[in-house]
């Protein structure tokens, strides 16, 4: 597969492994609901997190990895009339060059797109470790990079991977002096394993609610002539139901189905056996249909299947809709970004350009699952986390969300604020009171990013790191998946047939037992037992090789086997 190639492209394909991870700190003032008063955080509720999000998507893959069923990011569109800083600490020569250098309007030349590339790649690769075996990722952009972020996508996520290119038609103003208007932009969307992405449950807002999508059930007729569709004939017995109580359609071979007699409707059902001819769309299904006294068969879909005489003779199928899908590559009909500015300045803030919350929630809506948990690292003024909030509010889902913002203003005044106000209520700017789209149990816990990497410049690990927050490193290190909960105990857990320990911070229960962070002996016979095969970590092994083949120990020196 052809790759992208770029100025700074060796020095960042690698990056996201020298970013050193950092701890959440939450910060009890600017969270609000039920996380509120927790003291670290919180792997059950909703997150913010303000700071850079390469260095906050390191920190929150130790929990988190793969956990997350749906992305959606909206990144700077590198337009030329945005101002993004790319500073990502990255020491190679071309790309000390550009380090706190802004990507403003310089003409035609290429350095603003390999700074975009450069900023995008480390941070795309650390948002694939997030997502679930059945995860989907939208990304928003328009034509300035769509072409640079499709081959980005393909070389990251894979080409085979790439589920959909949506266009989003923009509703709202657009530039009445361009030759041609601009009204679009476009969504990306991959998947982990796009073969275990279902039929979403959604319709396309543009479709009416008139539409026969909306109904109940999808009838149409079965009669179908054509080379594929041979002429056949099918014995219909007394008692096959009609969508009439009377009528008489005479004998024919004029029109189809041809009848060899009369068919006589009497109390909405047929009196006499009759045959039918005709080319058949669902022979076999009509068959079945008969054979089980007229009861519903289901089709190939698992969709309650019946079929009916009309009066003028026609045989239709009738399915119950389980939940209509039907989704489309062009999305309208979710309201625009002038829109959305002047609901948000009702609400009484100020941000250029916001998604419509309409469009992320229908994106939301195409994931199947009503507890999934959703990951925005380019927060904004957070339409994801309001989103999320009323796609719960209309279908009584549980889905929870992560918002990174780097601007501290913007993440304090308006990320959070925002979600407060939705989540709770607010009053708007004439005064009238909104209600909250889950006052009772709504709410979100504030995190910001620790000063100081978890590891110490000579790689040892912090005093004040917690034997909770090490195990969570510990676990991703040795599984690649997120840890779940919170550990209290020298046995984290059991990954794939092997018990995962850690010896940190004198966690053992027994207090007769010194130290407690080396492994000897004495503390390997206090441990919670486990009969299969063990991976240890802990600061030192006084434990001979005999002795560790025996009890099936691998045993790992922290910290420098967490250089993950």
């Amino acid at each position: 597969m052809p790759s992208l190639n770029w100025i700074g492209k060796d020095a960042v394909v690698r990056h996201h492994q020298n970013v050193p991870f950092r701890l959440l700190e939450p910060v009890r003032a600017l969270s609000c609901g039920a996380d509120a008063d927790a003291n670290a955080c919180s792997a059950s509720g909703n997150l913010i997190v303000q700071g850079d999000n390469l260095h906050a998507l390191k920190a929150l893959l130790p929990r988190y990895a793969g956990q997350v069923k749906c992305i959606y990011i909206d990144p700077p569109y590198n337009t030329g009339n945005e101002g993004w800083a790319y500073n990502d600490n990255v020491n190679s020569p071309e790309i000390r060059q550009w380090l706190g250098a802004v990507v403003g309007k310089e003409g035609e030349t290429l350095d603003r797109h390999d700074r975009w590339l450069c900023m995008m790649y480390p941070r795309l690769v650390l948002l694939r470790q997030f997502l679930r075996e059945d995860g989907l990722i939208f990304v928003s952009i328009d034509d300035s990079e769509l072409h640079h972020l499709r081959s980005l996508m393909d070389e990251i996520f894979g080409e085979n991977r790439r589920l959909a290119s949506l266009v989003w038609r923009t509703d709202g103003n657009f530039d009445n002096q361009a030759k041609i208007k601009n009204c679009h932009e476009h969504i990306l969307a991959y998947a982990t394993n796009p073969e275990q992405f279902p039929h979403p449950h959604v319709i396309d807002p543009s479709v009416g609610k008139g539409s026969k999508l909306n109904r109940a059930f999808i009838q149409n007729t079965i009669v179908k002539n054509g080379p594929k569709n041979p002429i056949s004939s099918v014995l219909l017995l007394a008692g096959f139901p009609a969508s009439v109580q009377t009528a008489i359609v005479p004998p024919r071979t004029n029109s189809w189905p041809h009848y060899d007699q009369a068919v006589l409707i009497e109390n909405g059902e047929l009196v006499s056996p009759v045959t039918a001819s005709s080319g058949w769309s669902s022979r076999e299904l009509l068959l079945e249909f008969i054979a089980n006294g007229f009861k519903p068969v289901g089709d190939s879909k698992g969709q309650l299947t019946r079929f009916v005489l009309t009066g003028t003779g026609a045989i239709e199928s009738v399915k119950e809709r389980q939940q209509a899908s039907h989704v489309i590559s062009v999305i309208g009909g979710v309201g625009s970004t002038q829109a959305q500015s002047a609901a948000l300045a009702d609400m009484g803030f100020r941000f250029p350009f916001p998604k419509p919350v309409d469009l992320v929630k229908y994106l939301i809506s195409m994931v199947a699952g009503k507890d999934s948990l959703i990951l925005d690292s380019f927060a904004g003024s957070g339409t994801t986390g309001h989103a999320v909030l009323k796609q719960n509010a209309e279908d009584g889902g549980t889905r929870k969300f992560i918002l990174v913002e780097m601007d501290e203003h913007i993440a304090k005044n308006v990320t959070a604020e925002r979600v407060k106000r939705v989540s709770q209520g607010y009053t708007n700017a004439k005064g009238d009171a909104v209600p909250g789209l889950s006052p009772a149990g709504g709410g979100f816990q504030f995190c910001t990013l620790s000063a100081e990497p978890l590891f110490t410049p000579q790689g040892q690990i912090r005093e004040d790191v917690t034997f909770a927050q090490l195990a969570e490193f510990v676990w991703f290190a040795e599984t690649g998946t997120g840890y779940a909960g919170t550990a209290t105990s020298p046995l984290l857990g059991e990954h794939e047939g092997r018990a995962v320990y850690l010896l940190y911070n004198g966690i053992l229960k027994d207090k007769s037992v010194a130290g407690g962070n080396v492994l000897t002996g004495t503390v390997f016979d206090i441990l919670p037992h486990f009969a299969g095969p063990k991976t240890i970590y802990a600061a030192a092994c006084r434990l001979g090789a005999p002795r560790l083949q025996r009890e099936q120990i691998a045993f790992k020196q922290t910290p420098y086997a967490l250089a993950v």
